[in-house]
């Protein structure tokens, strides 16, 4: 990951501290957990122990987008957009149309950016990595015109995003018991989908139980991406075959020899286009999103389309990639 240099965000010895604006997302499940006033002066606290200050401003989600702007206009301040993977995308075209480095605070389930970016931990914790983080350029995809910063997904996962979400208003008690219901569901009415793929000059036909396209290589038993700023696709797609076969590919991938799995294919370049030959339209996620879509799916590559903080290196640590990614078992 290669760190920028970024006036902005240096210090002279008896400068003011970095200043931020934070504008969170107020259905994020961090901070219905915490209760809104209480998680406001928990992040004000936490940068200010950092030795930062931040504005925090807690908006429904409707209103992300008309807050961020006012953030992304006020030159006195670092924005930081804080929210899980889907609020994060959600406002991607103003984060690209902006031209600053900008942050962000990773308060979803999964964050999976949050963890690419060095970001884990305690909102503390990924608060002072924040404060001594250094800006990286970081590559972005797009789906016909729809921006997306990590994952994109067709079968299984565009499945088991809608059964998440069903799940957690059935079982919103427990994560663990959402997540273990939604699964299940997809796993059992999983369909295989017929597609044509174009990557790298090359045309082929597939019939696959699902197809993950994400931006750079994410590698190992941790599922995490060395680089964000790689210059490429990398598509993945599971093979039909039933339960054995997905069984199969989960066990590779827990153990971390996923990459020489039987049941799937790896494929790497810099566009995409996926047509769906079952039916015109489709789901599709985008980052944990999902949408219907008509075919050919184009994806197309925007690199170093975005500035954002990350963590210094020396704090990044391989963790378990979450289990809501991984093919299904």
């Amino acid at each position: 990951m290669a760190h920028l240099s970024d006036p902005s965000l240096e210090l002279e010895p008896q400068a003011q501290p970095r200043c931020f604006r934070v504008i969170a997302n107020a259905r994020a499940g961090t901070v219905l957990e915490a209760g809104a006033d209480a998680f406001a002066q928990r992040i004000a606290a936490a940068f200010e122990t950092a030795g930062c200050r931040a504005e925090v401003e807690l908006v429904p989600p409707r209103q992300l987008q008309e807050r961020l702007r006012a953030a992304v206009a006020d030159d006195a301040t670092i924005p930081v957009i804080a929210g899980g993977d889907g609020s994060i995308n959600g406002v991607l075209p103003i984060l690209v149309e902006c031209k600053r480095t900008v942050a962000v605070l990773p308060l979803g389930t999964v964050n999976v950016l949050g963890r690419d970016l060095g970001l884990t931990g305690t909102v503390e914790e990924q608060i002072a990595a924040i404060c001594r983080g250094e800006p990286v350029a970081m590559d972005l995809g797009s789906v016909n015109g729809r921006l997306f910063h990590s994952i994109s997904g067709m079968g299984f996962f565009s499945l088991m995003a809608r059964q998440r979400e069903y799940a957690r208003r059935r079982f919103p008690f427990s994560r663990l018991v959402a997540f273990l219901f939604a699964a299940a569901r997809s796993i059992l009415f999983t369909h295989p989908i017929r597609i044509e793929m174009e990557i790298a000059g090359e045309r082929r036909q597939v019939e696959a139980d699902a197809v993950l396209v994400t931006v750079n290589q994410f590698d190992g038993a941790e599922w995490r991406r060395a680089h964000l700023d790689g210059g490429e696709f990398e598509v993945h797609i599971l093979d039909t075959g039933g339960l054995l076969s997905r069984a199969k590919a989960a066990f590779s991938m827990l153990t971390g020899g996923w990459r020489n799995s039987h049941n799937l294919i790896s494929l790497s370049g810099t566009s995409v286009t996926i047509t769906r030959r079952d039916k015109r339209r489709g789901h599709v996620t985008f980052d944990g999103e999902v949408e219907r879509g008509s075919s050919p799916f184009a994806y197309r590559l925007l690199p170093g389309a975005l500035r954002v903080i990350a963590a210094q290196p020396a704090e990044l640590e391989p963790l378990p990639y979450p289990a809501e990614y991984q093919f299904p078992s």
